[in-house]
């Protein structure tokens, strides 16, 4: 990737200089606020951290506080440039802790090349963070200093430069091992560079179980070996008796070469002379030892990766400091231990394994992603690294004993999808009432072949959030596993063939019953139920399942249709509309109806209110409904506003309990100031979470702008109005819209078979 000069410079200094600024975390609007936030408030949390230091982590912002310190000695790829010039590359350091782990910095850069002064800093640094991250510091003092800081402070240190590049790489080496069959114990390991990363992932790689003395390091000056006077007590652990003395020497039949030094040091002739299928890691940044084009024309089997994005299997440090000190931080942990270094590496490995979300495949250009050569480690923007890495160093850390607190994993992982946006939250919670669900509901999925459909069938298997039913064919869904490369077990799912089903006869007869007067005949129904969607709709109907996701493939009325004549609409009503769930950072509104009616009238437009608030109920969301218009309570004199007026007229006939009001304009129903200064009378006072539209043209727009450039994201669409759950899919859906779908889907149906809510039993 091409970054010009001017286009960095400008980033750093248009607006407000800098990458980072501090924000205020509490309300400061009225002269109370600010007795409570300084004098003479503040004084009573200080009485309770001078009686329990530990106090500090509940009443002031410490615990979640990293303090990111260089002394700019080894700065990137610029060398010793000092600690002022050293400054951006912290602030981004602190942009990368909040953007992946929500995690606040203070970058501090010491203004002296002194190990020792470096170490006092910190030392007395330590009352005012929950963790310091040391960073680009020279070899061999930031040894000294990370090791002397960790004897002496009671808080989590972590040398990114050291431990960060093993910790990844060590994840990569695992799974690249697995891919060539190869066991760490016996492989040969050659190392080129022997600073404070090369050093540290050798270390690692011993503490996964590979031997010393089959890792050969090379420095500036070659080989490290026994014979050499001129080492530091770090290179002398890794000085072998050996014969060997330029790099090309040890990379004769060696196994793997993880490259921490500088590009070209060895040529596709080089890796020619390796075993067979090489791992080659050139991490050299941001040019690499060797380029994956040549090092692939010299040997078809080598496994490569480097520490670029732009080529596949990146070394990236984001796995793994900002994760590492979110569960420490989480635990309140007094050290960094190797225990820590070792789960992180684990729950990478394990994650790359894992199906890839599509999202995640598509910002890299590809299609998909899967476990293998070419993908060994997860993707730096990956939001599940948080979720498997975090929990992982906070369970070591309990396990080993230098855990403050003892924390439910489960509830933790809930709370680290809550660090993740609101969104995620409100989805998560979710799936969690579908997981707790007494039996695993039944989901229908007609587009069995697809690739999508298969992820997110396993996705619900796997999570307990659903038994998948897949229609079709079963030869073409096997062959669709197979060819997909989906670790989807066929036999722990049902598979139903429209074809040779044996309730296909009472399928075909009743629905002939339901469509002979809407011009059907027999052979018409039988020849509709060899069509996956039609036969599933069919099954949900006849109480054979629970609930309906389809769309993926088709067009929003292809799949809707087929579910109209079959399932049909609730009893007592006349119309079926669509909602999307809208979460913003604070908020979750929902926007109806969105993808059904296009002119409704007043009465569907009161069946749309009264079936979004029902829906709302069963996600233990209580309904505030603005029925929104250009018109303010008869501001306004129109057909189209009166018809808004009438609509809130029906709905408070058949739902006197129901909070709704309108007609009223969009800014009105989501400000309660100009609800409660300018309309005093209206019985929404607070602002409305459910906003339905007078039109599909306003519904359609607000909410695709909203989730555009309003920062909201869109969960849906939401069939309303049906007796079963049925969802239809926007078309091109990504496996996690699927899978919140058929979440959904499963809270639906559980309320359905659940008492009908006191509100809306009248309805």
């Amino acid at each position: 990737m091409l970054i010009r000069r001017d286009e960095a410079l400008s980033y750093h200094s248009e607006g407000r200089p800098g990458k980072i600024a501090l924000q205020v975390t509490k309300p400061c609007s009225t002269q109370r606020d600010l007795s409570l936030a300084y004098t003479p408030g503040v004084a009573e949390p200080c009485r309770e951290i001078h009686k329990n230091e530990d106090e500090a982590f509940k009443y002031t912002a410490r615990g979640n506080l990293v303090a990111v310190v260089s002394n700019g000695t080894a700065v990137l790829g610029l060398g010793r440039i000092g600690a002022l010039a050293s400054k951006p590359v912290m602030e981004g350091k602190g942009v990368l802790f909040k953007r992946f782990a929500d995690i606040d910095v203070f970058d501090l850069e010491v203004g002296s090349e002194d190990p020792d002064d470096t170490i006092r800093f910190c030392e007395l640094l330590e009352p005012t963070v929950g963790g310091i991250n040391l960073e680009d510091i020279a070899a061999p003092d930031c040894f000294y200093i990370e090791e002397t800081l960790l004897e002496r402070l009671n808080i989590p240190v972590f040398h990114d430069d050291q431990h960060g590049t093993a910790i990844i790489s060590g994840a990569g080496l695992v799974n690249a091992l697995e891919v060539a069959e190869k066991d760490i114990s016996e492989v040969r390991i050659v190392v080129s560079g022997a600073g404070a990363s090369g050093i540290a992932c050798a270390e690692h790689y011993i503490a996964l179980g590979a031997q010393r003395e089959n890792i050969f390091m090379i420095d500036s000056k070659g080989v490290i070996h026994s014979e050499r006077d001129n080492l530091n007590p770090y290179k002398a652990r890794f000085a072998h008796k050996t014969k060997f003395r330029k790099l090309a020497d040890a990379l004769k039949d060696a196994d793997v070469f993880i490259g921490l030094s500088q590009p070209g040091v060895i040529t596709g002739d080089d890796i020619k002379t390796m075993a067979e299928d090489p791992i080659v890691f050139a991490m050299a940044n941001p040019d690499p030892e060797i380029l994956p084009e040549e090092a692939h024309a010299a040997r078809k089997d080598v496994i490569m990766a480097t520490g670029r994005s732009d080529y596949p299997n990146q070394v990236n440090n984001v796995l793994g400091f900002p994760f590492i000190f979110r569960g420490a931080l989480d635990v309140r942990a007094k050290s960094t231990n190797q225990e820590m270094k070792m789960a992180a590496t684990h729950a990478l490995a394990a994650l790359a394994k894992e199906p890839v979300p599509e999202a995640v495949a598509r910002a890299y250009g590809v299609d998909k992603l899967g476990f293998g050569r070419d993908y060994l480690i997860p993707k730096p923007i990956d939001y599940r690294v948080l979720l498997y890495e975090a929990p992982a160093v906070a369970r070591a850390a309990m396990e080993s004993g230098v855990a403050r607190v003892e924390i439910d994993l489960e509830e933790y992982r809930n709370q680290l999808e809550g660090r993740l946006g609101r969104a995620r939250e409100v989805t998560r919670n979710i799936v969690v009432k579908a997981q707790n669900a007494p039996r695993l509901q039944r989901i229908l999925f007609p587009e069995a072949t697809d690739d999508r459909i298969l992820h997110a069938a396993r996705s619900c298997l796997e999570e307990r959030i659903a038994m998948p039913i897949l229609v079709g064919d079963p030869k073409r869904i096997a062959r669709a596993v197979e060819e997909g490369q989906i670790d989807l077990d066929l036999d722990q799912v049902e598979i139903v063939d429209p074809l040779d089903h044996p309730r296909r006869d009472v399928y075909i007869d009743r629905f002939f019953q339901k469509r002979q007067r809407k011009g059907i005949t027999r052979g018409e129904a039988a020849e509709r139920l060899e069509k996956p969607i039609y036969y599933a709709a069919m099954m949900l109907h006849m109480g054979d399942a629970d609930g309906l996701i389809a769309g993926e493939e088709m067009h929003y009325p292809e799949a809707l249709r087929p579910c109209l004549e079959t399932v049909g609409v609730l009893p007592g009503s006349e119309h079926i509309a669509g909602l999307y769930m809208m979460v913003f950072e604070k908020d979750v509104m929902f926007f109806a109806d969105t993808t059904v009616n296009i002119t409704p009238d007043a009465e569907t437009l009161a069946e749309t209110a009264i079936l979004a608030a029902r829906f709302a109920q069963r996600l233990s969301i209580d309904p505030r409904v603005a029925m929104i218009s250009f018109s303010n309570f008869g501001s306004a004199r129109h057909p189209e506003s009166n018809k808004v007026a009438r609509a809130v007229e029906i709905v408070k006939e058949r739902c006197s309990d129901l909070v709704i009001d309108g007609e009223m304009q969009a800014d009105t129903a989501v400000v309660p100031d100009i609800l409660k200064k300018r309309y005093p009378f209206s019985t929404l006072q607070s602002a409305a979470n459910i906003l339905v539209f007078p039109d599909l043209n306003a519904a359609n727009a607000a909410y695709k702008l909203m989730a555009r450039i309003g920062g909201a994201s869109a969960i849906g669409p939401i069939l309303l109005g049906m007796p079963k759950p049925v969802h239809i899919l926007q078309r091109g859906s990504d496996v996690l819209d699927i899978i919140n779908l058929t979440a959904i889907a499963v809270v639906d149906a559980l309320e359905r078979q659940a008492e009908e809510s006191p509100l809306l039993a009248k309805a």
